[in-house]
Formats: structure tokens, sequence, C-alpha cells
């Protein structure tokens, strides 16, 4: 059997985020991180960018985001996150 990829780890955290809002979903984001089951993925910087932003984390936010536009990524990959963090407050 293959091991789940980012994608499919991480869908149940949106739907509990948009089920029951931003807070239990960063809970659920932040146990997959402290798993080390998506070390390395621009995704689950990018999600907990997108969650901390809906909890008005600002400052957390735009470090998260930005690290999701980490290098490696192809430009229209790292435009996306990068605006959103500059649009921040």
């Amino acid at each position: 059997m293959w091991p789940p990829s980012p994608v499919v780890e991480l869908n149940p955290t949106v739907a509990v985020a948009m089920a029951n809002g931003p807070r239990q979903a960063l809970h659920m984001v932040d146990e997959l991180a402290a798993s080390g089951r998506l070390s390395g993925s621009h995704l689950l910087p990018g999600v907990r960018g997108e969650l901390l932003t809906r909890l008005g984390r600002t400052t957390e936010a735009r470090a998260e985001l930005e690290l999701a536009a980490r290098p490696g990524r192809n430009a229209r990959g790292r435009s996306v996150p990068l605006r959103k963090a500059a649009a921040l407050p």
C-alpha cells in the first residue's frame, strides 16, 4: 500500500476548517507537522498560513506563507503564497 500523499493527509483539515472553523483545523495541521509525515511539503505551511490568517495571527501566517514559497517550486507556485503574505496587514 502506498503512503498517503500530502493532499490526502491535509484534505480532512480543510474540511474541518470549513465545518468547524480554523482553530480545530490548525490543531490537526500542527499534529501532522509534529508527526513529520509531511516534512518538506509546501502544502503544510500553505494550509497552516491560511488557517493562521483566518485566526488573525498575521505575523505567524506571513512566515508560513513565505515558507510555502520556498525555493524549488516553480515561479507560479512561489508567487501565490508570496502575494498572500504581502497582502497581510
